[in-house]
């Protein structure tokens, strides 16, 4: 990315550092995000940035090995903002000490301004109560030289600090969740009036950049790309169609598992309204001969990515090959590749992105969104002129259809579900809802019931309806429909679906539960860790296969699951996973005692440490 707008965010391993980049991309800034362990001085030199930001993260300065900034980082002469753990290593390195707390703080809090700073300018005025997301069992005890205190919480004496001389500026708290209310505008303030960003990055410039990017890099080769119909590919395609023309193929591999006249529709635009080279290959049949007798979601899920790639790879040989294979790639993706966690990530959408064919087929990869996150590819969508109907569609599974029927998948069932879920999506459009949900969609559950149409009696299936709203997909809460359109809704469903006879809704939100019915949204990687001396631990989806054993220090976790002992008990507050209210158990609890992060299913007291309530859930095999 060529900008002379570039701020560097410094990950220590906080859940949320994502949305520290897009708070600050949201304000026109471009961002990237970097491991810190990966951050060197040439790096630095070659990022060239206007700013660095240090994110929080789930260890502690006062463990021995933990993660710190270059010390490079605060000589480069360009502003600085600590958040959380990066507020206490930036202490800690500049000369200040960092104690832990006889007072906690995890969730909301109260800051007091206690003086006016750079990043309080037009916002908090002294005097001010402000609310604020926290989360620390350490904190500041002692100031480095230069700095004095701006803000201050209940356990938390140096909530806000500042060194105006070196532009300095470091929270104990979190204004990159939307429960800091003015979080976003602290941010901005940091990158525009103390580092001087201008705010000029747009998607329009992204695309002229974009466009060169890719005619310098293809030439006059080849370039297949995978379409699935969704938000990604179809931006991809159509971006790349632009910069190349009919250099570009893409192939649309119908698996059978697509919502209702979802193929025919993507067939009319890209081949007929856009004019792109399409190879449409319906293998509905050769799927489900695949899938017949399977019901394992597991198993559907890697039948169906195996299927993809070797139907993919045929159709991809007859067109005579290509030099260069287009992904859907998007930010996040590359960041968890190249996170701190554990080297090379296996977490990249493999069945989006037909993972292992660039390797096949000896092509290179073109990948013209790995620099956007899910929203600004809306936005470019919405630059290039696709549809609306595309470019905010809710997000649809690789395996499509096959994990919203648990068990067996058959023709049959897979008509019903499309013509349910159609009914469903319908009325929520009709209602004017639609893009206040992140995923709406239905489930077509293998339980049958008995019920009574006209003077016959029916045992037919039951259908789960689930629609949620969230930011991220990381966390999410259902959405609350008045009695009235679920009546409605249910009404159509019984009515015009012949093999429905109940329709009941999903209130679960996320954690506990996930938002899709079976595993599949992004192939994510499970990590199996030795048992600790009991059972076996599966971590599962964004969590990165971590052994999430709530240790403070994430190098100590990994340690301890090794050697299969706790050696460090646990020290954070323990949560309950149905209320998410503190429970009274207390750690510090001794070693070999400290609860596991369950999700309802360690030792039956339906425990989960603070800093596991917004990954998915550890399961106990």
């Amino acid at each position: 990315m060529t900008t002379t707008d570039r701020v560097l965010i410094i990950d220590f391993g906080s859940q949320v550092t994502q949305l520290i980049a897009r708070r600050v991309r949201e304000s026109g800034v471009y961002c990237e995000i970097h491991p810190f362990n990966r951050v060197t001085g040439k790096s630095l030199a070659d990022f060239a940035p206007r700013a660095i930001i240090l994110s929080g993260g789930p260890a502690s300065v006062l463990d021995i090995d933990t993660p710190r900034a270059p010390d490079e980082v605060f000589e480069l002469g360009v502003p600085v903002l600590g958040i959380c753990y990066g507020q206490q290593t930036m202490v800690e390195q500049l000369g200040g000490r960092v104690q832990t707390s006889d007072h906690r703080e995890f969730g909301r809090a109260m800051v007091r301004v206690t003086e006016d700073c750079a990043i309080f300018e037009g916002i908090w005025r002294v005097g001010a109560e402000e609310q604020v997301w926290m989360s620390h069992g350490d904190r500041v005890d002692e100031l480095p030289e230069g700095f004095r205190v701006v803000g201050v919480s209940e356990g938390a004496p140096f909530a806000a600090i500042a060194n105006d001389d070196r532009k300095f500026y470091a929270v104990q708290f979190h204004p990159e969740v939307v429960h800091t209310p003015h979080g976003a505008e602290l941010l901005r303030n940091f990158t525009h009036n103390v580092a001087g960003c201008t705010g000029s990055w747009t998607m329009a410039a992204f695309r002229e950049q974009e466009i060169a990017k890719v005619r310098a890099q293809v030439g006059d080769g080849k370039v297949i790309c995978g379409l699935s119909g969704g938000v990604d590919s179809s931006v991809v395609a159509v971006l790349l169609h632009e910069a190349i023309g009919d250099q570009l193929t893409c192939v649309f591999v119908d698996t059978g598992m697509m919502r209702l006249n979802e193929a025919d529709e993507v067939v009319s635009l890209f081949r007929d309204h856009y004019n792109i080279p399409l190879v449409h290959r319906d293998a509905t049949d050769l799927f489900l001969g695949k899938l017949d007798g399977v019901s394992d979601p597991e198993k559907k899920r890697k039948i169906i990515g195996g299927t993809f790639i070797d139907v993919f790879e045929e159709e991809a040989n007859n067109l005579g090959g290509a030099d260069f294979l287009a992904q859907g790639t998007l930010y996040p993706d590359v960041i968890e590749s190249v996170s701190f966690h554990g080297g090379p990530s296996v977490t990249i959408k493999s069945h989006h992105n037909v993972g292992g064919l660039p390797e096949r087929m000896n092509m290179d990869l073109v990948e013209p969104l790995r620099e956007l996150f899910k929203d600004e590819v809306r936005a470019l969508g919405r630059e290039l002129g696709l549809p609306e109907s595309f470019v905010g569609r809710h997000p649809f599974p690789g395996p499509g259809l096959a994990i919203r029927i648990p068990g067996e998948i058959t023709r049959e069932k897979l008509d019903v579900l499309r013509k349910a879920d159609a009914i469903y999506l319908e009325e929520i459009r009709n209602a004017g809802l639609y893009d206040d949900i992140w995923q709406a969609f239905a489930v077509l559950l293998p339980v049958q019931t008995v019920g009574v149409m006209g003077d016959a009696r029916t045992y037919d299936n039951v259908c789960a309806l689930r629609a949620v709203t969230s930011t991220d997909g990381m966390t999410a809460d259902f959405y609350p429909y008045d009695m009235a359109f679920l009546g409605r809704t249910a009404n159509r469903i019984i009515n015009e679906v012949r093999g429905i006879n109940r329709v009941v809704y999903d209130v679960t939100s996320k954690p506990p539960g996930t938002i899709e019915w079976e595993e599949g949204g992004a192939c994510r990687a499970t990590a199996r860790q030795p048992k600790p001396n009991g059972p076996d631990i599966r971590a599962t989806g964004r969590s990165k296969g971590l052994p999430c054993c709530c240790h403070a220090s994430m190098r100590q976790r990994q340690s301890d699951m090794s050697s299969k002992s706790f050696a460090t008990p646990c020290r954070m507050p323990i949560f309950s996973s149905t209320t998410m209210r503190p429970l009274t158990i207390q750690p510090p609890l001794p070693p070999r005692q400290a609860p596991l992060c369950g999700m309802n299913r360690h030792a039956g007291k339906g425990m989960s440490c603070a800093a596991c309530l917004p990954i998915s859930m550890l399961i106990f095999i």
